[in-house]
């Protein structure tokens, strides 16, 4: 039995999540409040030990541990020749960015997206094109608008799609059909195809995550996917990160980006944290999914019970819980800002992402039943004193 119950002070440790006022609780950037497996640290700690930190570069067991981990937890075995190592997803999705589109091109997402996403496409300057998932309000659920994603795919300036398998922040399983849907539309436009994927090991139940190297052969020849342990094991810190290009051509044009970004270099505790986590990581991973089994379905039932404004998009992916707030507000920033102050809970606006997250909170629940009950207990309150104050 592993450890979700305690809780780990980590204010003055230099973490973004916990650099707030005493008074404040963070719920809010993907970032869980348990300790790491013990096999990771001590694979870490082994490695501090030894005392030389000089150059490394990862080998067989590093890419073999990547490949045998999607196998086992996945039944799906990315060949290790289509692999490389960067120094995480987000730098994988920037440096693809500059690198398979030009200055001026169009790059589709599918808001509300991953607010980072934006970053990497603005910065580079590229255009972002969204096809806004559809979202019924009736049955509070997101599904694509096909018909825009083709159209925006088909627009002569669109050369990449950057695709979130789950997503985040809605906490959508994208199914093997639809994923092959979208790969077929972007190998009829031309489309670069990258799969950003940090989050395909944090699913519970069906419908289960599909890797989108798994697709057929003749369907991922346009695609990159990147991948990493840092959300399943909550390892952020070791900017480690494996990017699955099966098509040997557009893997070069990758690995140049990599290299020339100087993003392909590991820091000292990168490989071993990786190989420790993909070897010895089944058992923690699996106690971590019933955990935050529980954690979705407290918050889901308190939510339920106590705060019915408000409604939990149902998901069985992420640590990340979606909130339609539309009978509330619909300037979450707003409402965020004002639950921060009343009452210290920290969450995210969901106007950062786009699409109708102005509708939106996102609250991340990966912390011990505690803090769980402290942040659902400042939630409504704070949702209760806003009400009452318009």
């Amino acid at each position: 039995m592993y450890d979700f119950k305690s809780i780990i002070p980590r204010r003055n440790t230099d973490s973004v999540k916990w650099d707030v006022k005493p008074n404040e609780l963070p719920m809010w950037v993907a970032d869980m409040d348990f300790k790491a497996a013990p096999e990771i640290i001590d694979a870490m700690q082994k490695k501090v030990a030894f005392g030389i930190f000089g150059y490394e570069e990862p080998h067989a067991d590093y890419f073999n541990a990547v490949a045998d981990w999607y196998t086992t937890e996945h039944h799906a075995r990315p060949k290790t020749a289509w692999m490389l190592f960067c120094t995480g997803v987000v730098p994988s999705i920037s440096s693809t960015v500059r690198r398979v589109s030009n200055v001026g091109d169009n790059v589709v997402v599918q808001a509300p997206v991953y607010n980072i996403f934006y970053n990497s496409i603005i910065n580079n300057g590229r255009h972002i094109l969204s096809s806004d998932l559809l979202y019924d309000s009736a049955n509070h659920q997101y599904s694509i608008n096909w018909q825009d994603l083709e159209a925006k795919l088909a627009e002569p300036l669109s050369t990449m799609m950057i695709l979130c398998n789950p997503h985040n922040p809605v906490g959508k399983v994208w199914s093997r059909d639809e994923l092959i849907k979208i790969s077929r539309l972007c190998m009829k436009y031309h489309v670069t195809l990258f799969s950003d994927e940090i989050h395909g090991d944090l699913v519970c139940g069906s419908p289960k995550y599909t890797p989108v190297f798994s697709l057929p052969d003749d369907l991922i020849q346009n695609t990159i996917v990147s991948v990493s342990p840092s959300k399943t094991f909550n390892v952020a810190a070791l900017h480690a990160a494996t990017i699955i290009v099966p098509n040997e051509g557009l893997r070069n044009i990758v690995n140049r980006g990599i290299n020339t970004d100087e993003l392909g270099e590991p820091n000292l505790l990168a490989i071993p944290g990786t190989i420790a986590a993909y070897t010895k990581g089944y058992q923690w991973l699996a106690e971590l999914k019933q955990q935050l089994t529980r954690n979705r379905d407290i918050f889901t039932n308190y939510c339920e019970q106590f705060i019915p404004q408000i409604k939990v998009i149902a998901s069985n992916a992420t640590y990340l819980v979606w909130i339609d707030c539309s009978t509330i507000t619909r300037d979450s920033s707003q409402l965020e800002d004002f639950i921060r102050q009343d009452t210290g809970l920290y969450i995210s606006a969901g106007s950062v992402y786009g699409g109708n997250g102005n509708q939106f909170l996102r609250v991340n629940i990966a912390c011990p039943e505690t803090t769980l009950q402290d942040g659902l207990k400042r939630l409504k309150k704070g949702i209760e004193t806003y009400i009452n104050q318009k």
